[in-house]
């Protein structure tokens, strides 16, 4: 299956390190005008050089995505430059450094927050992209979830499994209200796989024995790589799953 993406505009969001690099990655090699945000800068460039070390075209911005004014005036400037927008990846997210925790010690700045980056700038991204995808009568959005938006989260973060979940409702939701205009919008639930310095940590927490449990409670007998996570991304956006929407693609090595 040979995907390309040349003369097609795609943000990727939270690009600074793992699934989010990976994907940026991916698309400048296949020929995408890339714009790769964060608010980690120097992660960031790194990205950036990466994309260029394979000849790939990247911009890349500081953006929070739990800002909307922040969010719409990153895609006005990429509109104003490129003309449109044709894919959106919705990487950003995680637990804003919490841990698990019980549930009557969760204050609503802990919960708020992590709904915040994982749930509201999904949809501020969905919203500002809209209007030039409606334009051209063509969009492809991804949305990257986690298996505990299917499930229940290892970290045991009440609102992380929560955000996610809503996340993935998000989609199947939108699938239907932006389908008429030919964009589709789909979910990748990736399970775990060491991408940034806080699965690390986590895998570290487990110690042997609990990384050998995990590891066999996967089909596959292993861990997971960025790319894989990337490389069902390229599929949903590419014309090979143009009939393909409100869908949700584990990524986990077989539960």
């Amino acid at each position: 299956m040979n995907i390309e993406f040349g003369g097609k505009t795609v943000i990727v969001t939270g690009a600074a390190h793992g699934f989010g690099r990976s994907i940026a990655v991916e698309f400048a090699r296949r020929g995408a005008s890339v714009w790769a945000c964060d608010i980690l800068g120097d992660e960031l460039m790194e990205t950036y050089e990466l994309c260029k070390a394979i000849n790939g075209k990247c911009q890349v911005r500081k953006v929070n995505v739990q800002t909307r004014d922040e969010v719409f005036a990153f895609v006005e400037g990429i509109i104003d430059s490129e003309g449109k927008v044709d894919i959106l990846v919705n990487n950003a997210g995680g637990v804003l450094g919490q841990v698990g925790r019980p549930l009557e010690e969760i204050s609503t700045e802990d919960w708020d927050g992590i709904f915040e980056v994982n749930t509201r700038g999904t949809f501020y991204f969905a919203q500002a992209v809209a209007p030039s995808m409606k334009a051209q009568s063509y969009g492809r959005i991804i949305n990257i979830s986690s298996g505990a938006g299917l499930g229940i989260s290892l970290t045991g973060i009440q609102a992380y499994a929560s955000a996610k979940a809503a996340q993935i409702g998000l989609t199947r939701q939108l699938a239907h209200e932006l389908g008429a205009w030919n964009i589709t919008v789909n979910n990748v639930a990736p399970g775990f796989v060491l991408s940034n310095p806080t699965t690390i940590k986590q895998w570290e927490s487990y110690g042997e024995d609990g990384q050998e449990v995990l590891v066999n409670n996967i089909a596959l007998k292993t861990l997971g790589k960025p790319e894989d996570i990337a490389h069902g991304v390229l599929f949903f956006a590419s014309d090979y799953a143009s009939w393909i929407t409100g869908q949700v693609l584990s990524i986990d090595g077989g539960k």
